[in-house]
């Protein structure tokens, strides 16, 4: 029980990665509220969790809605009192749309960017000025692999993972004196819906090629690193940035690993 009584907020949290981090920090004993925009799901998702014994609660967020960061994290504070953990698992890209810089329009690329560092900005602005007031916590940032190691596609995407990574060491810098952490963890290729549905069967088998560990991470094994994050095992750590830990060494290897792992004859000498 290593969240006892903390609490904990996730946006963009009735599926994927977010739904995962809901389940961990509830197994873990957090009070966790799932932050999203359809209160109907969300509320399938919460009984689901519930009839398990976990205390899991519903708060209104909305991504396009700028003031709905605002009033999601007071709403919060309000019911319980303050704000233990933030994991910001928001993030969004069209891979149909979201190209390469010769062919991705300037309005797709700027909405991607801005989309998603508004989504950890606004939220860990209000969060931290509760942190503050009651002694603490532990923000955490959702970023991914692809804001590390630039690919042919995904420039708004990777673009703005990167500058979360940057934000993520920002925030650990000027707000550990106020005792508050933030960390963040880059996944590689995760099993979602996300991934499943926009991602074509070639590209998932070109993406593993490289993944020494050679299969997709399970949504939970990413939560598993927030519930870290989240807990006072960490409590000296902040500003990391967790990448092939968490990617299955996607990015450790050389180049060549990909084609020379596939060969007959491998045997890592």
């Amino acid at each position: 029980m290593r969240l006892e009584g903390k609490i904990v907020v996730v946006t963009a949290a009735t599926r994927g990665i977010g739904y995962a981090v809901v389940e961990a920090c509830a197994k873990e004993g957090a009070t966790v509220y799932m932050g999203a925009r359809n209160p109907e799901r969300a509320r399938e998702r919460i009984t689901a969790l519930r009839e398990k014994g976990y205390n899991v609660k519903y708060v209104y967020n909305d991504a396009t809605d700028d003031n709905s960061y605002k009033t999601m994290i007071d709403s919060v504070v309000e019911n319980e009192g303050r704000i233990d953990v933030l994991v910001n698992n928001f993030g969004t890209s069209n891979p149909r749309k979201d190209l390469g810089i010769a062919n991705t329009q300037a309005d797709e690329f700027i909405r991607t960017v801005t989309v998603n560092l508004k989504s950890v900005f606004l939220s860990s602005q209000v969060a931290i000025n509760h942190m503050r007031r009651t002694g603490g916590g532990s923000i955490i940032n959702i970023s991914s692999i692809g804001g590390q190691v630039p690919d042919l596609s995904q420039i708004g995407y990777g673009t703005s993972k990167g500058a979360i990574n940057y934000m993520t060491k920002l925030i650990a810098v000027q707000e550990a004196r106020n005792n508050i952490r933030c960390n963040a963890v880059m996944p590689g290729m995760t099993a979602t819906d996300a991934v499943m549905n926009n991602l074509t069967d070639e590209f998932q088998a070109f993406f593993l090629k490289h993944t020494p560990i050679k299969r997709m991470a399970m949504p939970e094994e990413i939560a598993a690193a927030v519930v870290y994050f989240a807990s006072d095992d960490a409590s000296f750590v902040t500003g990391q940035v967790m990448a092939v830990a968490v990617a299955g060494g996607f990015g450790l290897a050389t180049p060549t690993f990909g084609n020379l792992n596939e060969r007959p004859d491998a045997k890592g000498k």
